[in-house]
């Protein structure tokens, strides 16, 4: 079973219920989800219900080991994550095997974030814990639960491989939402070939997150990036430190009864703390983006959450007073201390993975009981976490779906109050046709999920990986997918399994379990360590290492910030040093593809469309420096890196010679057409394809090699492919068109990043045509394309 429905539609309370009595009637549950932040606050819910034979206990990485044994021994209610499951439990199935014997139902929530790569590896994983659950005579019931998604059930049955009902239908009560679309100003600063420059997404969530915590709005800022998390709180916190010292400095404040204060700093205490007398003080607003706290219909003056947690209605005492500006900062009654100003900057604080599991706890709790009024975080707390009675909520840059987008604005108003949720755009095509295009997310589907668990690329670890845990039978082999026979042969003649006639054995020393990495891309990580100090700071999966921790890369941890001094990547380490540049770095790469195989074809007006199999050699050439704030382009450094050669699967269209001689006739430059158009198709796909930007690449010519013709390739960046280029495929004629809108309705005139120029680009953004993009898109489309051959 499948439950697809909104935000706080009462998922947990439907899954909760048949799990405890479970649990009751002598069963085991055990409970699957992405994040440890999650399972945590499922374990907090699960302890207040105070049952006594309810026996929950976490199972992750920030389980104790000495707790671990009470927990597979005793605990009947165990919640864990898709790592643990796929490193530790499978693998040690004989420990486990009471638990695995009594295993009545397995929970996986907040399915939805288990697409693509990632997606595929959790496909498999579920099928080894099927398995497994079989040796030991168990058939559990697998109940799922997603935030709304396009066709749940027949997601869900790629998902697991099982028959799924689905439950579709929310009649949950919810109070109303303001959506903003917000698109940041340009800037006097220039770019490549002399493109406009917009301000931030981060700079503007910043400058937002500091309005509405002075407006005692309980904020949520996501951010899509660790290192933009961490910048968005600390803009915000020195914003608010500016404030609290020019209020110490300040004197004859007014009260809320119309009495006059004197403000000081007391003498040896803490620059910025205020010595309070007469009447309440209320200091004059800051300067502010016309962004107000979510209002009433009936009430001007809506009840809003106080530090405590506690809500005050509009007309008490610390009411903003009438007259004054909506974003002043107004205190309550009980808030009258005078450190209270000089706490300002501790009112806002960071959120995402890596911190200690117990400083995620405290952050947790603080936002909840609203002793902290704005978080700064990854999409860490997107999930399922109990954060209620948040006003407001920020989304800096298209966070990759409409389903993560409305499961992040529903974050807020979760008590069923009115609510306020913004989508900051960054400078970027996608986002820039969101903003002009609301038509795009309002009233549409939410996407379908898309994941590919027969992926040899996937499927082969984890072959080998069960093969491990229990040897691998003829019976088995449906169990996993129908290209599992062809794999398992390759398998045996790379030596990694025994075929015998009982069936196919994994025979080495080594851990089967450490050829998948499900979370990365593959191949051994790179150690992040500190060059002064020999600490290791952290590790990062190889394929991205060239892209991420590359010599001069900026790399941000924990809120210290350093700067890669040397990739060694034959020794597996990337030593770093800390630093306080003001600029960040965007890898580019120049690369080369031949085509394999074409799949599929089918006509795109006067040419083709096709999918297929290709080999994609990428080289990362150099990177940019970029000013942190304004995104002014500071220089473009060279990059001494290896090739890496990648097969994987990729949509293409091609141009017969005879309209791209047309083309060439009206004096397009017909490299820089294809360029162009390849770098918008690449940016628009995450909006009909579950996938980041990132997750994809391109490569586009005048003349290919294998085509003989105008070729545009957009690809999946992982090793066989992801499903993102086929879902591109079935969707092209949409794609496309969005893609010649995201072009034409850009305001700039020869290009800018809004809509054709890349920073992932290893040409420079060399040569780029938009009108004659826009030609050649509407070539293509100029009829609709025939069925499928």
């Amino acid at each position: 079973m499948i439950i697809s429905t909104g935000t706080a539609s009462g998922k947990s309370l439907a899954y909760l219920t048949p799990a405890v009595a479970s649990c009751l009637d002598g069963g085991m549950v055990l409970y699957l989800t992405p994040t440890k932040a999650l399972a945590a606050d499922q374990l907090r819910g699960l302890r207040e219900l105070r049952i006594t034979q309810l026996r929950a206990a976490c199972f992750d990485g920030d389980t104790p080991f000495e707790e671990r044994t009470w927990v597979r021994q005793h605990a009947n209610y165990v919640l864990t994550n898709p790592d643990m499951l796929h490193r530790s439990i499978l693998p040690r199935h004989a420990q486990w095997s009471s638990f695995f014997r009594r295993l009545r139902m397995v929970v996986v929530d907040e399915c939805h974030g288990y697409r693509g790569v990632f997606g595929s590896h959790v496909a498999q994983i579920l099928r080894r814990l099927r398995r497994v659950c079989a040796r030991y005579g168990s058939q559990p019931v697998f109940l799922l639960a997603s935030a709304t998604a396009s066709e749940p059930g027949a997601f869900a049955m790629r998902l697991t491989g099982l028959e799924m009902a689905e439950v579709t239908s929310d009649g949950s009560p919810k109070g109303a939402t303001t959506i903003a679309l917000w698109e940041p100003p340009l800037t006097e600063l220039r770019g490549e070939r002399g493109a406009p420059v917009r301000r931030t997404a981060t700079a503007e969530a910043a400058d937002l997150l500091t309005d509405l915590v002075l407006a005692k709005v309980r904020t949520l800022a996501f951010v899509r990036s660790r290192r933009g998390a961490e910048t968005v709180a600390l803009t915000a916190r020195a914003k608010l430190a500016d404030v609290a010292f020019s209020l110490a400095g300040t004197s004859g404040l007014s009260t809320v009864d119309g009495s006059s204060s004197t403000a000081s700093a007391p003498a040896g205490g803490t620059p910025g703390a205020l010595s309070l007398s007469g009447g309440q003080a209320i200091p004059s607003a800051p300067p502010d983006h016309g962004i107000s706290p979510p209002s009433s219909a009936q009430d001007p003056h809506p009840a809003l959450p106080d530090r405590d947690g506690t809500t005050s209605p509009g007309s008490d005492p610390g009411a903003t007073p009438p007259g004054s500006d909506q974003g002043a900062l107004s205190w309550g009654a009980s808030e009258s201390d005078p450190a209270d100003w000089a706490d300002l900057p501790d009112r806002i604080a960071a959120y995402r993975a890596g911190y200690l599991a117990e400083d995620r706890r405290l952050l947790e709790k603080a936002l909840r009981s609203g002793s902290i009024m704005g978080l700064a975080t990854t999409n860490a707390l997107e999930l399922g976490v109990d954060v209620s009675g948040l006003d407001a909520v920020l989304i800096a840059g298209w966070p990759g779906t409409r389903a993560s987008l409305w499961q992040q604005a529903g974050r807020a108003g979760r008590d069923g109050q009115e609510a306020l949720a913004v989508l900051i755009a960054r400078d970027d095509p996608l986002d820039t046709y969101l903003v002009h295009h609301p038509q795009a997310l309002f009233g549409q589907p939410v996407e379908a999920i898309v994941l590919d668990p027969d992926n040899p690329y996937v499927l082969g670890p984890h072959l080998c990986a069960a093969a491990a845990e229990i040897p691998l039978t003829d019976t088995d082999l449906p169990v996993f997918g129908p290209t599992t026979p062809n794999v398992l042969d390759d398998l045996v003649t790379e030596g990694l399994l025994r075929k015998r006639p009982a069936g196919w054995f994994w025979t080495k020393r080594e851990r089967a379990t450490d050829l998948a990495d499900i979370r990365g891309g593959g191949g051994a990580p790179i150690q992040v360590v500190e060059s002064a100090t020999g600490r290791l700071l952290g590790s990062v999966d190889e394929p991205s290492a060239h892209t991420t921790v590359h010599t001069g890369a900026v790399y941000l941890h924990q809120g210290e910030t350093y700067l890669v001094e040397l990739l060694d990547l034959e020794a597996g380490v990337a030593l770093v040093g800390g630093a306080e540049p003001d600029y960040t770095t965007f890898a580019r790469d120049v690369t080369e593809i031949s085509v394999l195989a074409s799949l599929r074809s089918h006509d795109l007006g006067p040419g083709s469309l096709h999918f297929g199999e290709v080999e994609v050699t990428r080289q990362v050439v150099s990177y940019l420096k970029r000013r942190l704030q304004s995104g002014e382009m500071l220089g473009d450094e060279p990059l001494d890196l290896p090739p890496r050669t990648l097969r994987t699967r990729a949509v293409w269209w091609t141009l017969p010679a005879s309209e791209v001689a047309t083309l060439a006739e009206e004096g397009f430059d017909l490299g820089g057409a294809a360029h162009a158009a390849e770098h918008a198709a690449i940016g628009l796909l995450p909006l009909f394809a579950t996938c980041d930007r990132w997750d994809i690449g391109g490569v586009s010519t005048e003349l290919h090699a294998d085509t003989g013709l105008l070729t545009v390739f957009v690809y999946d960046g992982h090793e066989g492919g992801a499903g993102f280029a086929e879902r591109g495929y079935a969707r092209a004629t949409d794609w496309l068109t969005a893609t010649r809108e995201a072009i034409a309705s850009c305001e700039c005139e020869r290009g800018c990043p809004s809509c054709i120029q890349s920073p992932k680009c290893g040409n420079g953004n060399e040569p780029l045509d938009k009108r004659g993009a826009i030609h050649l898109l509407d070539t293509l489309l100029r009829s609709t394309p025939a069925a499928a051959s």
